[in-house]
């Protein structure tokens, strides 16, 4: 067995209906990596507050490794605004979060949603207006910890979304 360099590997370029929005995602190494981990799941945009860190910020760049440039991603004022745009342009609107009436990721059927936008909340608040969301989803989880890591459930959930949506 050998372990392959980024020069033996040639990924299987896609890019999927998918959208993130970051709901008040303060730390900037949660933003650049937020968009390291969209650019390696073929998401077509990010959508950031205009009070997240810079994308000028030296850790903002540090994490995301050059794909700052390789996904396309905007800024936005008001939260209610952007949603609202979103699902003019026939969006559905899935938060990662735990709510009373979330459905567990691998349950979520993503192929009947034409277009996807994922909202990422706070690690301290979550998503600030759930209510807003079509559907939310959940992460099974099996420890004493009943939350992780934004970026961590991002990547998760991108991972279940284009595992279902690869073959359409």
């Amino acid at each position: 067995m050998k372990q392959l360099s980024h020069n033996d590997i040639e990924n299987n370029q896609k890019q999927f209906p998918i959208t993130i929005v970051c709901d008040a995602i303060r730390t900037p190494e949660n933003i650049g990596m937020c968009f390291r981990i969209a650019e390696s799941f073929g998401v077509q945009k990010i959508f950031l507050h205009t009070n997240s860190p810079s994308l000028e910020n030296r850790k903002v760049i540090n994490t995301a490794r050059n794909t700052i440039n390789q996904i396309e991603h905007a800024f936005y004022d008001d939260f209610q605004q952007v949603i609202h745009q979103l699902k003019e342009e026939n969006n559905t609107i899935i938060g990662i979060e735990i709510t009373d009436n979330s459905i567990e990721i691998q349950d979520f059927n993503f192929k009947n949603h034409q277009k996807i936008v994922l909202l990422l909340g706070s690690e301290r608040n979550g998503i600030n207006n759930i209510d807003l969301a079509d559907y939310t989803v959940s992460i099974p989880m099996f420890g004493r910890n009943s939350s992780m890591n934004v970026i961590h459930s991002l990547a998760i959930s991108l991972y279940e979304v284009t595992n279902q949506l690869k073959n359409n």
